[in-house]
């Protein structure tokens, strides 16, 4: 009779709704379903590199499924990159640590750069299983990333509420969302919430456009309009946020009364919602039963409606990014939704 397996588990990188769900979606399953014993592993890599760890017990998932942040901490410790905190070999660390503990396998939750230690975690002969999550879901190979439904949630309801303060006021109102280099968040928030011009980074704008767009919606007398914009769009300065600038474009060029709102890390917070709650949920289960049939160096997945898997030595530091002909964007168009080009 084979031992049961004793596995790690940790979350990297920036936090999300979601993250707890997927910690008692593979606590859950490994203990109940498979008898395995879990390691929480405190900070992200962190927790390798210091030695700061604990079990994981049943008792401790009650209640996850729907609270924010992650009860392992987590952090944007890269081992494989050098650091004054840590003057060590890092990867040597980490493999000392997983030795130490008798790990069978680590499960890594988190976003691009994570899948990338992940990645590399392996060539250095480690068993790693890998979960995706973001609020940008720009991680390549998954169709969706845990987080960004949640996130989704937030924005739309963000620019539903500048609808109407714009309209008191007779004012453009521009409104940046978080994405990184990817604008998923910014098209689905910005169609979800009826905005009029909406920026993104895979598509190139002209602010001559977006300028003769908002004058002419405003002889048409729309009394105010509202611009959706993603922190990654192609800007003269990194030091100026991409509202900031293109606020200041409009105000000078049109004359009319413009202001930026800036979510922040608002979007970042807070209870998942219950798409990401199962997602995540699922996520969480089916990297155990990778773990269980040792299928090891694999990324969970979703295809479709299905939760499937890729080797992690394919997501490497690919990003998803959205397609210039994606169906969304054709269809906005149709509706006089102005993209800058």
């Amino acid at each position: 009779m084979s031992k049961h397996k004793k596995i790690g588990i940790l979350t990297a990188g920036g936090d999300c709704p979601g993250l707890n769900a997927a910690i008692r979606g593979v606590g859950k399953t490994a203990i109940v379903k498979y008898g395995m014993e879990v390691i929480g592993i405190s900070s992200g890599f962190l927790g390798l590199l210091d030695k700061e760890y604990f079990p994981l017990e049943e008792n401790m998932l009650s209640g996850l499924l729907t609270e924010g942040g992650t009860i392992l901490g987590t952090s944007r410790e890269k081992p494989f990159k050098k650091s004054k905190r840590h003057n060590i070999d890092k990867p040597n660390r980490i493999k000392e640590t997983y030795n130490e503990l008798g790990l069978d396998c680590l499960v890594c939750i988190g976003g691009n750069g994570t899948q990338k230690t992940a990645a590399l975690l392996v060539e250095e002969g480690l068993n790693i299983i890998g979960i995706p999550k973001t609020i940008d879901n720009d991680v390549w190979g998954t169709d969706q990333t845990f987080g960004f439904d949640s996130a989704l949630g937030i924005c739309t309801d963000a620019i539903d509420r500048l609808h109407s303060t714009a309209n008191s006021h007779k004012r453009i109102m521009v409104i940046e969302i978080m994405g990184h280099r990817a604008g998923w968040l910014a098209l689905y928030s910005g169609l979800a919430g009826g905005g009029d011009v909406i920026l993104i980074p895979e598509l190139d704008y002209s602010m001559e456009i977006v300028n003769k767009y908002l004058l002419k919606r405003a002889q048409k007398k729309k009394p105010y309009s509202i611009v959706v914009v993603a922190e990654g769009i192609n800007k003269p300065s990194k030091e100026q946020s991409a509202a900031s600038y293109i606020a200041e474009q409009i105000e000078a060029s049109t004359g009319m009364e413009t202001r930026k709102t800036i979510l922040g890390y608002i979007q970042r917070g807070g209870s998942p919602s219950p798409m990401d709650r199962i997602l995540a949920t699922r996520f969480g289960a089916y990297a155990v039963d990778l773990i269980a049939s040792e299928d090891y160096g694999k990324m969970v997945i979703k295809k479709g409606e299905k939760i499937k898997d890729i080797k992690l030595s394919d997501v490497g530091s690919k990003l998803r990014l959205v397609p210039k002909n994606h169906k969304l964007i054709i269809k906005a168009r149709g509706l006089d939704i102005c993209f800058g080009g």
